[in-house]
């Protein structure tokens, strides 16, 4: 007896470089589909020159099919074209074969095009695209069938324990799954069914269709415009590699056994994250959560002197941000200096200038606020500041127009540009040639002229998303769904920023919208919410630690993107290599 030949380079290649498919992004699924494309190609296993070859396979299947027409348990198939020399992706092995799937295959058909009256109740089960997983039929949220219904269903399409499913329309499309279910069942055209002969394992044609190979071959230039979808002529013509019959039996043993090893590495990598996120979220909660300043500062040292483990992801550096944000507004991110002017003095000064502008006429009489509760306060604030309602640290607050004012008529290219929440991007305006209006209507718009230090605000959608005022948007025009907030000079409009970027701010603000269909945030709600002031000069100490810090933070992402970039080159060149 001759030996089988030994295992390809390309395998032992692929065996050693697990660990790198491991650390690069998306590794371990590059990892499977290399696996199917070189067991596709041949070179996963070694071959036996003893294995009854793949064209003789062919002729054993073309006389079973025969056998079957003529007993009409099939119909006469139509022939198909040859396969041409420019249509095969690669050599393969002494043995095997190129082969079109539909002359492989005993059937290759589809469910009903006609969606038929099916229920949670019926005589037959009825499958469409959604009940089709990698793992086989999931009958959750399956519906059914009468009878009559199914019988004529099933006299075209009849699935059978073992047969290929296959989901051909929709975003779905190339999902494959060997039919679990021992029952018969109808099925909808979004799924196409292929009966393999005996002579044709059916887990590695199941292989051979979840191949990059055949993926790629049935996505290519989908046909439909609503709904895109594979032909069943498509289906018939793609080809794939038919090895002999024993070998295809070898090759699914070890694709199993390698995919295992995937599946303990992504259990692995799971749990490495689960616990890199468990300390990281750990830590800024003990931040977030400290009272005295010990624990604070071990806290922060624990994460500063662990950047490298801790922040390998960039879902962690955002929830630092989060945290750098929150710990910012609870005066928790700069040291206090006994020397600042205290809030309550900062508040008399805005209360002093409100009444100067009730005096002039530039604003009305505001409302009274009612005093803050206890049971409003989230948490307490250092010592020279203050809680405070919003409509007390703000001298004014106005809405855009409402969207009746401004029709599609009144904009204008190059025009007063009008701003809306889209155009409110990091903090800053951003200017949109295409949504201005006419120096007229700007006029008819006067009362809603923004100028230099405004802040304009989204009251609708991502409610609190600002962006302030500058030099070069002064006097442009707050458009609808938005506020006007404005201020006395001391007040740092960064730091007004920072409280709305705020997690405890953007918690009351979501829970407090009204609406159903569109959310939004009226006058009362704004005007009632607590914040806490800081002394100006304070502010001032936080906005500079906040820009120290988001540049780190943007450091990081950086590095993580980086790193994701050298480990993604490593394993596309040994990819590339096997």
């Amino acid at each position: 007896m001759i030996a089988m030949s030994k295992p390809s380079d390309a395998m032992k290649l692929l065996e050693k470089h697990f660990d790198t498919a491991f650390a690069a992004p998306n590794g371990i699924k590059k990892l499977r589909e290399l696996i199917l494309t070189l067991a596709m190609q041949g070179k996963l296993v070694p071959q036996d020159p003893n294995d009854q070859t793949a064209r003789e396979l062919l002729k054993e299947i073309a006389a079973e099919k025969k056998r079957l027409v003529k007993e009409r348990k099939i119909k006469e198939p139509k022939p198909l074209p040859e396969i041409k020399p420019e249509e095969v992706p690669c050599e393969l092995p002494k043995g095997w074969e190129w082969v079109r799937l539909g002359t492989c295959m005993l059937k290759i058909t589809d469910g009903t095009h006609h969606s038929p009256p099916n229920s949670e109740n019926g005589d037959f089960l009825y499958i469409s695209a959604k009940n089709i997983k990698d793992d086989g039929v999931l009958l959750e949220n399956a519906t059914y069938v009468t009878k009559s219904i199914h019988e004529e269903i099933f006299a075209r399409c009849d699935p059978e324990y073992g047969d290929i499913l296959y989901i051909k329309d929709g975003a779905t499309t190339g999902i494959v799954t060997i039919n679990n279910l021992r029952e018969p069942f109808s099925m909808l055209s979004s799924v196409a069914l292929l009966k393999p002969p005996k002579l044709i394992f059916n887990k590695f044609l199941f292989f051979a269709m979840k191949s990059p190979l055949f993926y790629s071959e049935m996505r290519a230039e989908m046909t439909g415009v609503a709904i895109t979808r594979v032909t069943l002529q498509k289906m018939q013509n793609a080809i794939i590699p038919l090895p002999p019959l024993t070998e295809q039996r070898r090759i699914v043993a070890k694709i199993d056994q390698l995919m295992v090893r995937c599946d303990e590495l992504e259990k692995l990598r799971a749990d490495h994250d689960h616990k890199r996120i468990a300390a990281h979220t750990a830590a800024l909660n003990r931040l977030l959560t400290a009272t005295e300043s010990v624990t604070f500062s071990a806290t922060w040292a624990f994460i500063t002197q662990n950047f490298g483990e801790l922040y390998l992801d960039k879902e962690n550096v955002a929830e630092l941000r989060k945290a750098i944000l929150q710990l910012a507004v609870m005066g928790k991110l700069v040291p206090q200096d006994a020397n600042d002017q205290p809030a309550s003095e900062l508040l008399k000064e805005i209360a002093a200038a409100k009444k100067r502008l009730v005096k002039e006429g530039k604003i009305k009489t505001p409302k009274p606020l009612p005093e803050i509760r206890p049971e409003e306060v989230p948490y307490e604030v250092p010592k020279g500041w203050e809680w405070v309602r919003f409509g007390e640290l703000a001298t004014e607050i106005t809405t855009g127009p409402f969207g009746s004012m401004i029709h599609k008529s009144d904009y204008i290219e190059n025009g007063v540009p009008l701003i809306n929440p889209s155009h409110m991007v990091n903090g800053k305006i951003i200017h949109d040639q295409n949504v201005t209006v006419s120096a007229k209507k700007a006029k008819e718009l006067d009362s809603h002229k923004l100028f230099e230090g405004d802040i304009v605000m989204a009251r609708r959608g991502e409610m609190g998303r600002c962006a302030i005022v500058d030099t070069h948007s002064h006097q442009w025009l707050c458009g609808t769904g938005s506020f006007v907030l404005r201020f006395i000079r001391k007040i740092d409009r960064s730091y007004i920023l920072t409280l709305f970027k705020a997690e405890s701010v953007r918690a009351y603000l979501g829970g407090n919208s009204v609406g159903a269909t569109m959310t939004n945030l009226n006058h009362g709600i704004l005007n009632k919410m607590p914040v806490p002031l800081p002394p100006l000069a304070e502010q001032h100490r936080i906005v500079a630690k906040i820009d120290q810090l988001m540049s780190l933070c943007d450091e990081l992402e950086n590095q993580i993107e980086a790193a994701a970039c050298k480990q993604t080159d490593l394993l596309d060149a040994v990819m590339a290599q096997v």
